[in-house]
């Protein structure tokens, strides 16, 4: 991230010093700079009201001011919650005011009677610093904006997946990395024998006789190994004769850490579905 020079010479700059000399001293020395948004106030109270309405770069303040001295400018400018950085440069002739104004709030400082070259270095600094931390700022929020909006399409492309895989399938589920049921959708815990309480995943009372324990151990190494499934077939014989066919296809999720959060599903009863065929024919 870089500020050009462009940006720098066009960025909104305001003088604020009681003394008509000091005011046509440094818009003279900016002018010369190729400083082309400079301003100036000779009223240390319109100060805020300025800011607020210019939003400016660089404020150069005189601390020695008769009515309103520079200290209590900066305190005001303090209360414009819109500006988190104050974009103040103070300008005094007494040093001990130099780390008091740093204290209130000031960035930096430069000295009187005036260097030229040091105030030409000073200005310059800070306003390249001032933009790259608006930038900065402004980035933030449209990376903020973009993630919102991604978010959004990534929740609406999920509803259209539920919606799409609940009318292929007999059921839609997910899980947890512990196993636990977190999202359901369809008979899918009628089907494969499995009671919970009121709060999915709290607890589980899996019927586990009948089951085609080849068939079940190949689902549970694949969900072990964290791996996808397509299209696994798996079977059980009921206590009163009847068998029931299952077909499941799964995949594991991982959040933006990689880190593994639980599976999600579709399945069909394939031999609900064959006595339906057979029926029809």
């Amino acid at each position: 991230m870089k500020i050009s020079d462009t940006d720098i010479l066009s960025a909104r700059i305001l003088i604020v010093d009681d003394q008509e000399s000091n005011v046509s001293l440094l818009e003279r020395l900016l002018s010369e700079a190729g400083y082309t948004a400079v301003s100036a106030t000779m009223k240390p109270e319109e100060v805020c009201a300025l800011h607020r309405q210019n939003h400016y770069d660089l404020i150069l303040l005189d601390l020695q001011m008769p009515g309103m001295d520079g200290f209590q400018v900066i305190e005001a400018l303090k209360t414009n919650d819109a500006d988190g950085y104050l974009p103040v440069l103070v300008i005094t002739a007494q040093p001990g005011h130099k780390l008091r104004a740093l204290q209130a709030g000031a960035r930096d400082f430069v000295s009187k009677p005036f260097d030229l070259v040091e105030v030409r270095t000073r200005i310059h600094n800070m306003l390249e610093v001032r933009l790259l931390y608006k930038k900065l700022e402004n980035y933030s929020k449209e990376l903020e904006q973009t993630v919102m909006e991604r978010t959004a399409e990534l929740r609406e492309s999920e509803a259209r997946y539920r919606s799409l895989t609940e009318l292929a399938s007999d059921w839609y589920w997910e899980q947890d990395e512990n196993g636990n049921f977190t999202k359901v959708s369809g008979p899918v815990l009628e089907m494969l024998g499995i009671q919970v309480s009121p709060l999915l995943g709290e607890a589980a009372d899996v019927r586990t006789e009948g089951w085609n324990e080849a068939e079940r151990k190949s689902l549970q190494a694949a969900i072990a190994a964290r791996e996808p499934f397509l299209d696994l077939v798996f079977s059980r014989c009921n206590p009163n004769g009847t068998q029931q066919k299952f077909q499941v296809s799964g995949e594991p999720m991982f959040n933006k850490s990689l880190r593994f959060i639980g599976y999600r599903g579709i399945g069909i009863e394939l031999s609900a579905r064959e006595d339906s065929h057979a029926a029809n024919a």
